[in-house]
């Protein structure tokens, strides 16, 4: 099955045979990538907008360019990379392992920070704006959230944010704001003002922690997304009124949305006011009727306060599916550009919104050639695959033989226009076919 999959495609999405064109496409990142894969494992990436950072079960990081090719090796440890935090800049990057290390340094320079502590360090970020020489902080976390700052004569402070709430799993931090899960649930941190200003207490309690992680991201500098289990919930950080404040912190949150999904969820993004959402589904096999690990879904949902419409759904056909558990898959996304990446231990598989080719192309497969010329005339300057004539020609074609020979005539004058070669060969067609009239 492995070297079956490896040759297969990755039009990955399962799409119905249905009138619903597919919001997304699919392909996987290959080249450098799937070198990596065949003698090691993804655990975690990370995505900015120039390149991307992989790391893997036997302790390397690699830097690759969008196409997958590999730019940057580092051996880090030797065991399981556990996450890769890089700045705004994507100067300076952040590394953790399953061993206790926490390595710090820049891409560029010969800055560095190294640490080993006692306990596996699940999670690093370094400051947004690291690369500015006032912020220079970042956090950890096993048992304790510690914060790391730069202070006098170039020497490392840590200071304890948080701790006694089992191990932190998850960290985004954006802007001034820190946000956190535990075993309880997730906190966020004003880093201004050094006061926590929510508990969001974590909805399904008999869930693992560590089977079945808490998804975090921003969707910008004031609002957060939340998913854990099948519970989603968007959160809105905001200014409390002066007439409110007495010993409370300045800002608080609002849960605006939330919702509950069919399926568990492995990873979140945003896309506009939608919500790209990847589950880990399990299904009863029809033959052994013994519970198995299906195909991961990607699915596009608008929220609404209390419920959430489908937009879109695809199961995905990642290779080695069927041994993966939910705490396996990462979905990370690139902000500039919609792009969102699928990462599973064997694969990795880019989605991208589709452009106004790839509507012309499912127009032609679903035979509405009609539409597609409609289509392509209104965008001619942004398609690049298709010309208008093509289309027209093979809608031609297509009246021809459905033996619509009256409307192809007509529909010859608008598409062949004034080429006389075009005229002459049609013409003859026709004559042959014995519809000259």
């Amino acid at each position: 099955q492995e070297t079956r999959s490896n040759e297969e495609s990755t039009d990955e999405s399962e799409e119905d045979e249905s009138e619903e064109e597919p919001k997304l496409k699919y392909e996987r990142l290959s080249n450098g990538v799937t070198e990596i894969l065949q003698k090691d494992a993804a655990s975690c990436m990370t995505v900015h907008e120039k390149f991307l950072a992989l790391g893997t079960h036997y302790g390397k990081v690699y830097l690759l360019d969008v196409q997958g090719n590999i730019t940057q090796k580092f051996d880090v440890s030797p065991v399981k990379i556990n996450q890769i935090s890089l700045d705004e800049s994507g100067e300076h990057m952040g590394v953790c392992s399953e061993d206790g290390k926490v390595q710090v340094f820049g891409l560029y320079s010969a800055e560095e920070f190294h640490e080993t502590f006692d306990c596996p360090i699940k999670i690093v970020a370094v400051h947004p704006h690291f690369v500015r020489s006032h912020f220079k902080q970042f956090v950890t976390g096993g048992k304790k959230l510690l914060l790391y700052e730069r202070g006098w004569m170039n020497r490392w402070k840590p200071s304890v944010l948080h701790e006694g709430e089992g191990n932190i799993r998850n960290v985004k931090w954006r802007g001034h704001l820190i946000a956190w899960a535990n075993n309880m649930g997730v906190k966020i941190l004003d880093m201004i003002s050094k006061q926590r200003i929510t508990n969001v207490p974590r909805d399904d309690i008999s869930l693992r922690p560590d089977m079945y992680p808490c998804s975090l991201c921003w969707k910008d500098n004031l609002t957060l997304i939340i998913g854990w289990g099948n519970s989603v919930k968007i959160c809105s950080v905001k200014e409390r009124h002066a007439s409110e404040m007495r010993d409370l912190p300045n800002r608080y949150v609002e849960i605006v949305f939330q919702f509950d999904t069919e399926f568990y969820i492995s990873g979140l993004a945003p896309l506009c006011d939608q919500l790209v959402i990847l589950s880990y589904v399990k299904e009863i096999s029809e033959k052994t009727e013994v519970e198995c690990c299906a195909r991961p879904r990607l699915d596009i949902v608008q929220p609404l306060p209390e419920s959430c419409e489908e937009i879109s759904s695809d199961a995905l056909t990642v290779r080695g599916f069927q041994e993966n558990e939910c705490r396996d898959y990462h979905l990370e996304y690139s902000e500039g550009e919609s792009l969102f990446y699928i990462i599973s231990p064997r694969d990795v598989v880019v989605a991208k919104e589709r452009d106004q080719d790839d509507h012309i192309d499912w127009l032609l497969e679903k035979k509405k050639y009609e539409e597609a010329l409609m289509a392509a005339e209104i965008s001619q300057k942004t398609i690049k695959k298709h010309k208008i004539l093509d289309i027209g020609l093979a809608y031609i074609n297509h009246l021809v033989e459905k033996g619509e020979y009256d409307l192809a005539a007509r529909k010859c004058q608008k598409i062949l226009g004034k080429n006389t070669e075009l005229w002459e060969f049609e013409v003859y067609k026709f004559k042959e076919i014995g519809q000259l009239k």
